[in-house]
């Protein structure tokens, strides 16, 4: 499966719209500044502007090496944008759990880091100790601790995580502070400034922009089997 599947895409854009539309716009006022929502004008031309870009790659290519839960041979891929100091990251990671779960055959999750630097200074070094673990496949875990432990992000915790989840130590600090970890982080900051994503957590289903702040219960229709 090469490219990425259109099939269920009319059902799922309207989905998309109505959260848009009855969910997102009256919190406008509520959020805050930096997680608000864009107008319809915008969001509709931001949606275009991801269906260009995604459409444009191979499946593989887009995943790459992103640490994924679920369904790889499902015709649906749910890209999360994230960053492990943002508070709203941490919240929709339990969220996104929960979704794979219960609907992890309908679909496969991908995890891409999107860290904003100018607000959060961690952001990079625990995205890149996150990649360490991801090498001796434990990035789920060590997600789940960095997300638990967000008001103690630095050198220490990220050590603590990584020699309870029993990592080779040497391995752990040789990889977090590699080029290749600076290296995989920044190809997903280059995808998401391709897709013009500057929020998070931002999430991308195929070629679709789902709002940041959409509630559980619309991602579970948009992963519904009803939405096949």
């Amino acid at each position: 499966m090469a490219k990425f599947s259109k099939r269920a895409r009319s059902r799922a854009f309207f989905v998309v719209l109505g959260i848009f539309a009855v969910v997102l716009l009256p919190l406008l006022g509520l959020l805050p500044r930096g997680n608000q929502a864009m107008n319809p004008d915008d969001f509709q031309e931001h949606q275009q502007l991801i269906a260009e870009v995604i459409l444009s790659k191979n499946r593989p290519e887009v995943i790459g090496q992103s640490p994924t839960r679920g369904n790889p041979e499902a015709e649906r891929v749910l890209f999360k944008f994230s960053d492990f100091q943002c508070s709203f990251c941490a919240r929709a990671s339990g969220d996104m759990k929960s979704l794979v779960e219960d609907y992890g055959d309908n679909f496969l999750y991908v995890y891409k880091h999107l860290p904003l630097v100018q607000i959060h200074p961690e952001a990079i070094p625990a995205a890149r100790a996150s990649w360490a673990a991801q090498q001796q496949d434990q990035f789920w875990p060590y997600h789940d601790a960095l997300f638990a432990n967000q008001e103690r992000l630095g050198d220490a915790l990220y050590e603590e995580i990584a020699s309870d989840l029993g990592l080779d130590m040497e391995q752990f600090n040789r990889d977090r502070t590699s080029s290749a970890s600076r290296e995989a982080v920044s190809a997903d900051q280059q995808l998401a400034q391709e897709l013009r994503l500057n929020r998070t957590p931002s999430f991308v289903m195929n070629d679709l922009l789902i709002p940041g702040g959409t509630p559980l219960e619309a991602f579970e229709r948009l992963v519904s089997p009803t939405q096949s």
